[in-house]
């Protein structure tokens, strides 16, 4: 639907039409118009009349559905997903990351407590690992102003010039001399293989590439729910071994084994207290 008109895509082809002096254009005619016009979606003239936060995107096989962005902080030690945040499509990774390393501080927060462990620290992260996309002077000025280790790749840029910049010249430079040392290239290998396999399992095997809600809130409530699915399937892979139901077949005897065994110390707590 246009923003300014409030007129459906057909309505608008049609208008267009009889504007070139077709007065009764056919679906052929519609179609061979469309094709010769310059760009035809844009977020600033368009929107979805009952999802207005849903926007436009070019996919990377040309189709440019109405779609959402989804951006998450993974723990490198475990695997699991710490945050996870809902943005609009055509924002860039630039506007968005501040959002996701703030949630995922809130997150640490929450489960420490408030109580420093070796597990969790109550700050929030101390290092970030990123792709190229999220490279910016602003982003590692900002995560230095707040004490988090950068580790972002470098897109290659040329040249630079820092007349002026000097604060922004010693996050990127810094930035830099980390990504090259050892750690930081075992950190980046591990961003590709921790992040991206968190994603495969939650869009890709766990079919949440598409979805059949709208606006944020109500996609956001299933995000959680699948990410927080991810999670217990990791604590089951600890446990038991096994992280998935499918894994679970053919292991009867080890899970009924467990479930005597909680069985027991449900009924040995109540006994104890008696006594």
């Amino acid at each position: 639907m246009r923003r300014d008109t409030g007129e459906g895509y057909q309505e608008f082809l049609q208008r267009l039409a009889q504007a070139s002096g077709i007065k009764t254009p056919t679906r052929e005619q519609l179609a061979r118009l469309d094709r010769k016009r310059p760009p035809k979606g844009s977020n600033e003239e368009w929107e979805h009349p009952h999802d207005p936060d849903a926007r436009i995107t070019k996919m990377k096989d040309g189709r440019t559905p109405l779609a959402h962005k989804v951006e998450r902080a993974v723990d490198f030690s475990s695997g699991a997903v710490v945050a996870v945040t809902l943005q609009a499509v055509d924002a860039g990774d630039t506007e968005t990351g501040r959002e996701t390393v703030c949630e995922a501080g809130e997150q640490i927060a929450t489960v420490a407590g408030g109580e420093k462990g070796e597990a969790v620290n109550p700050e929030g992260p101390k290092e970030v690992v990123l792709d190229k996309g999220y490279h910016s002077n602003e982003v590692l000025t900002e995560l230095a102003d707040w004490q988090v280790r950068s580790y972002c790749s470098e897109p290659d840029r040329g040249r630079r010039r820092w007349e002026g910049k000097k604060k922004e010249q010693a996050a990127v430079y810094a930035n830099r001399r980390r990504i090259r040392g050892e750690r930081g290239k075992r950190l980046l290998r591990q961003r590709g293989e921790k992040v991206e396999r968190s994603f495969a399992h939650c869009y890709e095997t766990g079919g949440m590439r598409r979805v059949h809600l709208r606006c944020h809130p109500n996609i956001l409530k299933r995000l959680l729910v699948h990410v927080a699915a991810f999670n217990l399937g990791l604590v089951m892979r600890q446990l038991l071994g096994r992280g998935t139901p499918w894994g679970l077949q053919g292991y009867a005897a080890g899970l009924f084994s467990t479930f005597l065994r909680l069985l027991r110390e449900v009924w040995a707590s109540p006994l104890a207290w008696q006594e």
